[in-house]
């Protein structure tokens, strides 16, 4: 259930060869890498069963929606199985949510025709609790798969707080994942705890460490 993740960037193919070839060591569901670096890694995990998470509209969310549906599209011809979108944070904040909604809805209405995963990264550090439940209500009626926490380049991570949030607002039918400053085996637990069915992490081979000496 961890997306092992390298949006830095300055993240070189050597990098990016490494992350996939530690994806593939440890069983992660998914590497999750900026655009640019798709197709490398669609190529270098094809038959692994490690799927390959491109972000849109990252990190800001500032993109217009159709910029967002372009690059939803390039992303999945390049081998991208599941999007992760940043939404138009501005837009909420200014109670605009027919925009928000249809930004959202242009990244989803590509993914479900290509059978591909979808994750609104809400940018949690950057709104209030109000804010929070309006974004995930707003996901949800736009037929996402997912809300995320945040981007791993705001002002803040994901909480305890925010995951128990987001999934009271989601239910049970749609994920919630976790991401941005998770470098633990126990905050890793503790968001699982809260509601979180994905983690998002750059420290995803420390926290397996972690794991195997307390199973040992």
């Amino acid at each position: 259930m961890i997306d092992h993740t390298l949006l830095k960037p300055d993240a070189t193919p050597d990098q990016i060869a490494r992350l996939c070839q530690e994806a593939r060591e440890y069983g992660f569901a998914a590497v999750c890498v900026n655009p640019c670096n798709v197709r490398q890694c669609s190529e270098l995990l094809w038959g692994s069963g490690v799927k390959v998470c491109s972000v849109v509209g990252f990190p800001l969310g500032a993109n217009l929606p159709e910029v967002k549906a372009y690059e939803t599209e390039r992303a999945i011809w390049d081998g991208a199985h599941e999007i992760d979108m940043v939404l138009n944070i501005g837009a909420l904040k200014g109670g605009d949510y027919a925009l928000v909604q249809r930004d959202i809805e242009a990244v989803t209405r590509v993914c479900r025709r290509s059978g591909v995963q979808s994750k609104v990264i809400i940018e949690a550090a950057l709104l209030t609790d109000e804010e929070k439940i309006k974004a995930c209500t707003l996901a949800k009626a736009a037929k996402a798969d997912y809300v995320k926490t945040s981007t791993g380049f705001g002002p803040g991570g994901a909480t305890v707080h925010d995951v128990e949030l987001m999934r009271r607002v989601v239910g049970p039918e749609m994920g919630v994942k976790a991401a941005g400053g998770i470098r633990s085996l126990e905050e890793a637990k503790s968001m699982i705890k809260a509601g979180a069915t994905r983690i998002g992490a750059s420290a995803s081979v420390k926290i397996m460490h972690e794991a195997k000496e307390v199973a040992a």
